[in-house]
């Protein structure tokens, strides 16, 4: 399989580990290095993101504390409608460690998300996720695959959907918030548990800004985790938007019975939510070779 392909949605892992050895990586290896820019630009698009302060004045009023019934009622999600990203993607797993790749995102919000990977200018794979199915076209290699969540959740034991991808990208909770669900404080955050199946979800969210800024999910009886870190939170169309994604994902072979750990991490470097459809091209040439 094309190592590109490993690039074309959140758990790259998925797709590759299970039919080879590797070897154990410590379940508490360090995170991806992640500098932050100097520039910042309007409200509509932002640049080279910083850490960024509150939004507006609404925002900056709040009491530094905020009590735990208005936080449950007030965790701030992205909306939109559309959203165009470039970005560059790094990989770091036993096989392979690839840095600052570029690629195109765009989503309709809760229906697609389509993916154009390139090296050197040149396009090496272009991605189209929706609800139900994962198509990867291999331009390199004249091939193409197929997948779908269920099987995927299925084979490697973790729940995975689109709302998970999507929220990878936008920083929004992946699950939906329900009346009985309680929050509770957690050092420097407010932490939401929610469950979807053998999966615990634990949201951590900033007191103060209320964005989702850390999220693990725990499958169960595996122990596999996967874990999304947001920061280089900057000002787009009155939202704050993490401009930095890095996913931490610790799983246990099927193979061999050891611990395993992938990185994945997005750089966001410039961000559009709009309304009007950007196009979401996508065919298979009918010479390309469907792989299993």
């Amino acid at each position: 399989m094309n190592k590109y392909l490993l690039f074309a949605f959140l758990l790259s892992l998925l797709l590759n580990s299970e039919g080879c050895r590797r070897r154990q990586l410590s379940r508490s290896s360090g995170s991806v290095t992640n500098p932050s820019a100097p520039t910042r630009v309007d409200s509509s698009v932002a640049v080279r993101p910083v850490p960024a302060s509150p939004v507006d004045s609404t925002i900056a009023s709040r009491p530094s504390r905020p009590g735990i019934e208005e936080a449950r009622a007030n965790v701030a999600e992205i909306d939109f409608r559309y959203l165009t990203a470039k970005s560059k993607i790094s990989f770091k797993g036993p096989e392979q460690d690839i840095d600052n790749a570029n690629i195109n995102i765009r989503v309709r919000k809760d229906s697609l998300i389509w993916l154009s990977i390139s090296k050197l200018g040149i396009e090496a794979v272009r991605g189209l996720i929706s609800r139900d199915s994962i198509l990867i076209v291999d331009k390199i290699h004249k091939q193409y695959s197929v997948y779908d969540f269920p099987t995927l959740s299925r084979q490697f034991n973790f729940q995975m959907n689109f709302e998970l991808l999507q929220a990878l990208i936008v920083g929004n909770l992946p699950l939906p918030r329900r009346p009985a669900q309680k929050i509770k404080n957690e050092r420097d955050y407010l932490l939401l548990r929610q469950s979807e199946g053998k999966v615990l979800v634990e949201n951590y969210i900033g007191e103060q800004d209320r964005k989702l800024k850390k999220l693990m999910l725990t499958e169960q009886p595996t122990k596999n985790t996967l874990r999304l870190d947001y920061e280089d939170f900057t000002s787009l169309n009155n939202f704050l938007f993490p401009y930095t994604s890095l996913v931490t994902l610790d799983y246990k072979s099927k193979t061999d019975g050891q611990f395993y750990q992938t990185l994945l991490q997005i750089k966001h470097s410039k961000v559009e939510l709009v309304e009007k459809n950007p196009g979401f091209p996508f065919n298979i040439p009918a010479s390309y070779q469907r792989q299993p």
